[in-house]
């Protein structure tokens, strides 16, 4: 593997989009549901990151440029556990909180490698 080798980069970057939360189901599937041609997955595992415009401002931060994310988000749990995943990152976060709206969930349904779209 080669190293990648970049300027030092102290700017500040804004980064302003469509801030999600990745959320991921895991667990063993047994069957095949018998009302659809569905697996059945019984969920033993559940993990959370950030996306969209979140997961780019954590790679800019990352990288080891101070960053700011501004996204509109619901009022609801999933704002909060995006905003500490942002935050605990070194990302700081200027989020419009709208109580019209749910904050951006995108689920993954994982079994034995396979991923199933939700």
């Amino acid at each position: 593997m080669q190293n990648l080798n970049l300027p030092d980069f102290s700017g500040r970057v804004l980064v302003v989009g469509d801030v999600m939360l990745d959320r991921y189901w895991k667990g063993p599937c047994s069957r095949i549901s018998p009302e659809a041609p569905v697996p059945v997955v019984r969920v033993s595992d559940v993990e959370d990151r950030a996306g969209g415009a979140a997961n780019v401002a954590i790679n800019i931060a990352t990288l080891g440029a101070p960053c700011n994310l501004c996204g509109i988000v619901g009022v609801d749990e999933v704002a909060t556990k995006l905003s500490d995943i942002v935050e605990q990152a070194k990302v700081t976060c200027h989020f419009v909180s709208d109580s019209s709206l749910h904050t951006i969930t995108k689920l993954r349904v994982l079994s034995q490698s396979a991923a199933f779209a939700c």
